[in-house]
């Protein structure tokens, strides 16, 4: 049997172990034979083995189980110790790892380091980069360097986004094809995206779906896929977008897209909105109706289109295919159409009604965020000349003021609408 063999192997042979198979005549597995079992396994489930994801929470309560057995001479063993900060680093029991690092057997720098895993897995960012700070991924045993690199890389992203990257970099490095290349690979998305490198960013993009389209942690993907593209708007290139999508299958690219439309749809971003509905739409199969990219399509044409059409597409849409927050997008675009379409009365109780309808509209928009505690939305100033009537404007000049224009009034109205409406969805993200 070949080595690569008899690692894909040993994950059932732990298991066999565990489940009582020849455990009379065969001695207790060494806690680095665990967790090199525990990276083969995970490395199957970065390339698409869903399967082996309740085994792999198997495993992780054998070692668990197994570290807090073990004896302190277990940890003169060197491959031991580092074992038990791979197991941290991979989702095991930071209680655990707080344990072995207690064990008396341990050197300064595997205590050391242990501290700072542990700090990293509280959460307590400050605290690991200065315990780690004297550690060196690429001159680190290879069974733990590719790790450290990357939580390194994560405990940097918010202090220093170019360190940060050159970490993840590292990472992807010291262990191709692996989990921890899967991990870097998506964090490094959006700090590509906040540093300005578009070339960069749709490389790793490209990488990613290219090696790892398949990970149960895809949907992650996505999302920094999504996010990046938006903080990359002003530098976009649309044909690199396509490149990156067209190595997916029609669903996943209606996915992205749909996202990214009603994304672009919430920040004002009328030409991207535009953009991804269209390819939203193209990736719906002949003959069928998909309501979010039919919602979405329509919010690109919202100030551009023929508005009475827009309003009967509107109501057409099945609202049994969107979720509530997409309804409330539904109920805001269709309440933007009644409030342009609308009859404009310019007497002055008409001017009351449409103020007083306007903000009878707004406030019984419910609020996107989908929390039981929405926040009330204020209707958006008008502009200050209409706040005022002709008589107050004309206020000390003997000229009479010209009658307001329908149409300004019509458009004023909608964009006062459009302005609350941005507003209210902003506070949905």
């Amino acid at each position: 049997m070949s080595e690569r063999a008899a690692w894909l192997a040993l994950p059932f042979a732990v298991l066999a172990f565990a489940a009582g198979a020849k455990a009379e005549t065969q001695p207790p597995l060494q806690p680095y034979q665990m967790v090199r079992s525990l990276q083969t396994l995970q490395d199957r489930i970065a390339t698409g083995d869903h399967a082996a994801l309740p085994m792999q929470n198997k495993l992780l309560e054998l070692i668990d189980a197994r570290l807090r057995d073990a004896a302190d001479e277990d940890f003169a063993e060197k491959r031991n110790v580092r074992a038990a900060l791979v197991y941290g680093m991979s989702g095991g029991n930071p209680s655990t790892l707080a344990q072995v690092i207690k064990r008396p057997l341990l050197s300064d720098e595997d205590r050391q380091l242990g501290r700072g895993v542990l700090a990293y897995l509280s959460g307590n960012t400050e605290i690991a980069q200065t315990t780690l700070a004297n550690f060196e991924p690429k001159t680190m045993a290879p069974e733990i360097g590719a790790f450290l690199a990357l939580v390194k890389g994560s405990v940097n992203a918010s202090a220093n986004e170019t360190t940060a990257l050159a970490y993840l970099d590292s990472a992807r490095l010291l262990g191709p094809g692996t989990l921890v290349e899967e991990a870097a690979l998506r964090r490094s998305l959006a700090l590509e995206a906040n540093l300005g490198k578009p070339d960069r960013f749709f490389l790793a993009s490209e990488q990613y779906v290219r090696r790892f389209l398949r990970s149960p942690y895809a949907s992650q993907f996505a999302d920094s896929f999504v996010t990046g593209v938006l903080t990359l708007h002003g530098s976009l290139d649309y044909a690199a977008i396509d490149r990156i999508t067209s190595l997916m299958d029609k669903d996943q690219r209606k996915v992205i897209y749909l996202r990214l439309a009603r994304r672009a749809g919430i920040d004002g971003l009328t030409e991207l909105l535009a953009f991804a509905a269209q390819r939203a739409e193209e990736a719906v199969p002949d003959g069928q109706l998909d309501a979010r990219s039919e919602l979405y399509s329509s919010l690109s044409t919202l100030t551009t289109g023929d508005l009475d059409a827009m309003k009967d597409h509107l109501r057409g849409i099945d609202r049994d295919q969107l979720s509530q927050s997409d309804i409330r997008l539904l109920e805001a675009a269709e309440s933007v159409v009644r409030s342009v379409t609308a009859t404009p009365n310019l007497s002055a109780d008409g001017e009351a009604a449409i103020a007083s309808e306007k903000q009878t509209t707004l406030a019984a928009t419910p609020s996107p965020a989908g929390d039981q505690s929405a926040q009330a939305i204020k209707p958006a100033a008008p502009a200050p000349e209409a706040a005022l009537p002709a008589a107050s404007v004309a206020k000390g000049s003997t000229e009479q003021q010209p009658e307001p224009d329908t149409t300004d009034t019509i458009i004023s109205d909608a964009r006062a609408r459009l302005s609350a409406i941005d507003q209210m969805l902003k506070e949905a993200k």
